[in-house]
């Protein structure tokens, strides 16, 4: 019999101890820098897109600062272009998308009954080259001429003219790229052959199943972006002309590559938010989702429909009528399995045993402020007034309801839920209800009046602004400042407690009526869990012997 020495210099014969140097989990900063524990990276990934919340918030109350009154106050245009460039990038590459992955770690592999992700070291590697591509990103703003300033949407020919920061930009989002299809690739093989026996497809909690089509369509879409960015690149540098007119290229052609990336890049932000809900309101009502079916078809609709309506980012550019036309009416289509999603939701709830814990009012308020952003989302996909609100603050206020309070108001709702699981610990609930209110009115106060201000034909990306807009302007930068401040609120007074273990301690399934594989295991989950496959109920969502 061979002998195994273990990390603390024991020897242990293979027979009798065959996972003896796996007991407990790793210590020190090694545990954090080589973790290849679904656990530890999923709060890798928690951690690092909180902080980057923050850095592209700050940039966000920069741009309200300035525009809390007419005239130039705070910041240069140039600056200010920075600013809206940068909070951009930096909310959807480093705060939205690498948050819902955090999810995806830490759950998929205890809803499925997995023992963890199907490939432990490249989840590792995944998560650290977000690093450097963040600071290069952040970095952007210290290098000659500042940061990029050419919108999020990095148009050309605007990027054809800007300083070496675009250079760092577009390698940044490689390597955010880069990271983005690993960790989809390890959820597709984690879900497609990790499941527990008894756990087919059509049993598993429709969060996996958000995440699984998700990872497709990040599979889909990320090349695409690689490859505007890479031929932005070479028009700057390699004596292309792909989008400069100059050379036979054409500005244009750059939109349509960019939004075949950035239409199904949305609903990549917000599929997982779903998913997220969809675990929450059956919950908090006491019953089984209504149509679990319709749901996982209503999420596949969605996820292929987002193929085709690209160019309603585009009604401005001079395409055809008949273009016109067919983006308008493939855009309304998708507001179909879209609706599917929100009656399901409502028709859980209707009659249920329902009660208000914060999870559950963050779910019921992304329902409600997300279906305000749905509608003027379809208000924008009819031609001819898109025409009339395309690049105003409507469409601001718009993806902000999508983005904010859809994507983000999942998220405040999916840590409310699972926090106990992670840390053991239940957060006070005083304050996470404090934290929801806040939110709620601070948003809407803020990103509501810009709907007037968008029909009142306010253009976005402007630093200065006629008087006629003072007075909504100013509403909304106090708001702003409000709700900034009330996720400062939520990370110091009901994060921060739970993860040094303060609280009243959780038990193993804190909600009465909660279901799933992740409440079968001790709250807090252990590090290794469910290294033998568990025998499952016919349902699914029950461990039995």
């Amino acid at each position: 019999m061979s002998a195994v020495i273990d990390p603390h210099g024991h020897a242990h014969g293979h027979g009798d101890h065959a996972h003896g140097e796996h007991h407990g989990a790793p210590a020190g900063w090694r545990r954090w820098v080589f973790a290849t524990n679904h656990k530890d990276i999923g709060t890798l990934y928690l951690l690092f897109s909180f902080t980057m919340l923050m850095v592209g918030g700050v940039l966000a109350l920069l741009i309200r600062a300035e525009l809390f009154q007419p005239g130039l106050q705070v910041v240069n245009p140039e600056l200010f272009n920075q600013f809206t460039t940068m909070h951009g990038l930096i909310m959807v590459f480093g705060a939205i998308m690498p948050a819902f992955v955090g999810f995806a770690n830490w759950m998929i592999p205890l809803q499925i009954g997995a023992s963890d992700m199907a490939f432990a070291r490249m989840n590792n590697f995944s998560f650290w080259l977000l690093i450097p591509a963040a600071l290069m990103l952040v970095g952007s703003f210290f290098m000659p001429g500042g940061a990029p300033a050419a919108g999020w949407t990095l148009y050309a020919p605007l990027t054809l003219q800007m300083g070496p920061s675009m250079d760092a930009g577009i390698f940044a989002m490689h390597i955010m790229g880069a990271s983005s299809i690993m960790g989809s690739i390890n959820i597709i093989v984690t879900i497609l052959n990790m499941r527990a026996p008894g756990m087919t497809l059509m049993k598993m909690p429709m969060f996996c199943w958000t995440w699984l089509i998700t990872a497709y369509l990040l599979i889909a879409v990320m090349p695409v972006l690689a490859g505007a960015i890479t031929m932005t690149l070479t028009d700057r540098h390699f004596g292309t002309s792909f989008f400069s007119p100059a050379g036979g290229g054409d500005p244009v052609m750059y939109q349509h590559i960019f939004w075949f990336f950035g239409h199904p890049e949305v609903y990549i932000m917000i599929l997982p938010a779903f998913g997220i809900i969809s675990q929450i309101v059956p919950a908090f009502s006491r019953k089984r989702l209504f149509g679990y079916a319709s749901m996982v078809y209503a999420t596949s609709s969605i996820a292929i429909l987002s193929f085709i309506v690209w160019a309603h980012h585009m009604f401005t550019t001079g395409m055809p009528l008949t273009g016109q036309l067919f983006f308008m009416y493939a855009t309304m289509l998708i507001a179909v399995p879209t609706a599917v999603k929100i009656f399901n939701w409502i028709a859980t709830m209707w009659q249920g045993s329902m009660t208000f814990e914060t999870p559950m009012l963050f779910a019921v308020g992304f329902i409600f402020v997300f279906t305000m952003g749905g509608f003027t989302g379809l208000i924008l996909a009819i031609a001819p007034i898109d025409t009339q609100l395309q690049d105003t603050y409507y469409v601001v206020a718009h993806f902000h309801y999508v983005l904010v309070a859809g994507s983000l108001y999942a998220m405040f709702a999916g840590y409310y839920y699972w926090a106990p699981k992670w840390t053991g610990v239940m957060y006070n609930e005083t304050r996470g209800k404090i934290h929801f209110w806040w939110s709620l009115i601070s948003f809407n106060v803020t990103f509501f009046p810009m709907h007037f201000l968008g029909l009142a034909g306010m253009p976005r990306r402007y630093a200065d602004y006629p008087m006629q807009f003072a007075d909504f302007n100013a509403v909304a930068s106090v708001g702003a400042f409000a709700f900034g401040l009330a996720q400062v609120y939520f990370f110091l007074f009901v994060v921060l407690p739970t993860m040094m273990g303060k609280g009243e301690k959780a038990s193993q399934k804190p909600w009465e009526a909660a279901e799933g594989l992740e409440w079968e295991v001790p709250s807090p989950a252990p590090f290794h869990t469910f290294e033998n496959p568990p025998k499952l109920n016919a349902a699914a969502n029950k461990v039995i012997g």
